[in-house]
């Protein structure tokens, strides 16, 4: 059984949900507050959403220095799968994780509402068990979502298929319709959607369970590029 950590910062508020979503597919998880300095016995770890920190500065940018990070940058750097969920994507680009940066969206308007996304590319452990090309329903909840990076490191992405998601319709104004993005491993990856926001058709759409159940199974497939 995979043992998956969810990291909760002070102001993180979808760590429960994300918690159900890895437990509905047979996971073994628990939440991992911010001070913890040792991740041993994990298989996988999930920053979740919400507002780390309220977000002073700006998003993700104080929560970059809590204590968990350095277990999480040790963590992803063995090769364990590491996924940051909207807040979590821009912690994950604070510490330096993954390139880039998350600002404010088209029209500096908060958005929340169902998104459609495109599987570019199913080199990574959230995307593995999908399809290329696969269109995937999944809500969006940010005002800070709109992914954006200089040329040589878009160019470094496109080349080496770290692009794992792209916007049909792009809501934000995010850089080449980026909706997620791998570390060149496959093994980090920070998304902008909630994915554990879609598990049921009874809530709109189940389209995040094939995501989850890639990051969830990863870990026992020892997934490497």
């Amino acid at each position: 059984m995979t043992r998956v950590g969810v990291v909760v910062f002070p102001g993180s508020n979808c760590e429960y949900d994300a918690l159900a979503a890895m437990t509905s597919l047979g996971a073994d998880a628990e939440l991992v507050w911010h001070s913890v300095t040792d991740l041993d016995g994990f298989d996988a770890i999930i920053l979740p959403g919400g507002f780390a920190h309220g977000d002073y500065l700006r998003p993700g940018a104080l929560a970059r220095f809590s204590p968990v990070m350095e277990a999480v940058t040790r963590f992803a750097s063995d090769g364990g799968s590491v996924l940051g969920i909207c807040n979590g994507f821009q912690v994950l680009t604070e510490a330096g994780l993954l390139p880039g940066a998350l600002q404010k969206n088209r029209g500096l308007t908060f958005l929340c509402q169902p998104t459609t996304l495109v599987v570019s590319s199913t080199a990574s452990v959230l995307t593995s068990h999908a399809t290329l090309g696969q269109e995937l329903v999944i809500p969006i909840n940010h005002f800070s979502g709109s992914y954006t990076c200089d040329d040589a490191t878009y160019d470094e992405l496109i080349a080496n298929d770290r692009i794992v998601l792209t916007y049909k319709e792009n809501p934000n104004g995010s850089r080449g319709d980026i909706a997620g993005i791998t570390n060149a491993r496959g093994n980090v990856v920070g998304l902008m959607p909630h994915p554990e926001r879609a598990m049921s058709t009874l809530l709109g759409s189940d389209d995040g369970r094939i995501l989850l159940e890639s990051f969830v199974t990863a870990p026992i497939a020892s997934f490497v590029l």
